[in-house]
């Protein structure tokens, strides 16, 4: 079996098993004999058991149920029947989605014990692929924050260095892969919720075109916004994870030998600029194409119109979602949650309108963008880990880590277009991420570019 690369920096923490594994490599192993799908369940335990404590990313763990589980497919393979790449792989669910075996909290007091009668139709998709559910994962309150340190549970932690924050809100799912406790994880993407925790935490994140994933079971945030994802270790793993959760829906695609028309996207005006990050990641981008990449054509220009919208929408749409309790039990709340809601009530319903008119007109804007070129290319987040309970961005100026995290993610999320974080580097020896963004409806595309031509960067 191939053995995990040597090529990452080190790690805060001992990874776990699967840091570096591919699933491809886990099926070999299981096809060949050498591993069982309860050897993987178990080696999943005994790494959530080592490590959870130091990075609290599960926050509710079922090993004895998962093996259980593993037995089962084990029979299922020996019996000659494989469901597919998933079969065996042991997975970590976020815990804004519903499993009818475990508590589904979303990170908070008002949901704490809370069962739900059904998985998630994301859920139950990944177990009919024969993906094992080992554990809940910790998302930040009610998925509404990119920290990832607001959690009735606490907060997560980053694998490369625990005293900073892994992003959000896909926190634990992220720390979970990237520090090898599973080899794969389900997230959701509302405004950057799976590509910044995988940027800043090192790993591949994607973000599939609005609505091709069902949502069903996924307690919403902004639902005209939010998608499932996944977090991977690579994007092979990815594609395999967003078939299923497609329901095998999303075909392979091809991809020539042209070259690929990449445009540049500059940070300014959506988000600061770190001139170390915007170099690491320019760096992969050109790598990617295969030479320069040039400025894309009239991006900037719709910033203001993007960032209006997205305000409109998902302030309507949270507050839509919480506006009960709010009202009754606002003491439940985090504190920072609940004056983020606050400050959602006063969007009007002729504000709300207007952004979802607008977000069609620039829906046919960037329709036409993507004529011209194949993806578009920036830093997934502009800054590394900020540390955990940090607000505002040192240096020059001044900035907030929240819009700083969110700004070059969530004006994908406003379009719908697929989005991929890919991992660029290391800026002070924290992970940097590369995004790609495509045009509605190319996910498959996205990803086979993605697998046909990054490669992990190599440690200096």
């Amino acid at each position: 079996m191939t053995q995990p690369s040597s090529s990452f920096p080190h790690l805060a923490v001992e990874p776990g098993f699967f840091r570096g594994r591919r699933i491809a490599d886990l099926q070999e192993a299981m096809a060949g004999g050498s591993l069982t799908a309860q050897d993987l369940v178990r080696h999943a335990g005994a790494a959530i058991e080592r490590l959870n404590p130091q990075l609290n990313a599960f926050v509710h763990v079922d090993i004895a149920a998962a093996l259980a589980v593993a037995g089962e497919r084990d029979a299922e393979r020996a019996s000659g029947k494989v469901r597919g790449p998933l079969h065996g792989i042991p997975v970590a669910i976020k815990d804004n989605v519903d499993t009818a075996d475990m508590p589904t909290t979303m990170g908070a007091a008002h949901f704490l014990g809370h069962r739900p009668q059904a998985d998630a139709r994301c859920v139950a998709l990944l177990r009919e692929a024969g993906a094992i559910v080992v554990g809940k994962t910790l998302t930040h309150e009610f998925a509404y924050g990119p920290t990832g340190d607001r959690s009735v549970q606490g907060a997560a932690r980053n694998p490369w260095r625990t005293t900073q924050m892994t992003g959000g809100s896909s926190a634990g799912s992220a720390a979970a892969v990237a520090s090898g406790m599973v080899p794969v994880a389900l997230g959701t993407d509302t405004g950057g919720s799976v590509r910044v925790p995988s940027a800043l935490c090192g790993l591949v994140g994607f973000k599939p075109t609005h609505g091709r994933v069902s949502d069903a079971g996924v307690f919403p945030l902004a639902p005209t916004l939010e998608d499932p994802g996944v977090l991977a270790n690579c994007v092979e793993d990815a594609q395999v994870f967003m078939q299923a959760l497609s329901g095998g829906t999303l075909a392979p695609a091809s991809v020539g030998a042209d070259g690929v028309n990449v445009g540049w996207v500059a940070n300014a005006p959506f988000a600061i600029d770190d001139a170390a990050v915007t170099a690491c990641v320019r760096a992969a981008a050109e790598r990617f194409a295969g030479g320069a990449v040039q400025p894309a054509p009239a991006v900037t220009q719709h910033a203001r119109a993007l960032q209006s919208a997205l305000g409109a929408i998902q302030r309507a749409e949270a507050y839509e979602v919480h506006a009960e309790r709010v009202e009754s039990e606002p003491g439940k709340f985090d504190p920072e949650v609940l004056e983020r809601l606050r400050a959602s009530r006063p969007v009007q319903g002729w504000e709300y309108v207007r952004a979802l008119k607008e977000r069609t007109r620039l829906q046919a804007e960037f329709a036409r963008l993507f004529q011209q070129v194949d993806v578009l290319a920036l830093p997934a987040v502009a800054i590394t880990a900020p540390a955990l309970q940090q607000r505002t961005v040192a240096g020059p100026g001044s900035a907030g880590v929240r819009e700083t995290l969110l700004g070059l993610t969530n004006p994908w999320n406003v379009l719908g277009l697929p989005a991929i974080s890919l991992p660029a580097g290391w800026v002070n020896g924290m992970p940097v991420g590369l995004q790609l963004v495509a045009a509605a409806g190319t996910d498959e595309a996205l990803l086979a570019l993605a697998a046909s031509r990054w490669q992990a960067p190599q440690a200096d």
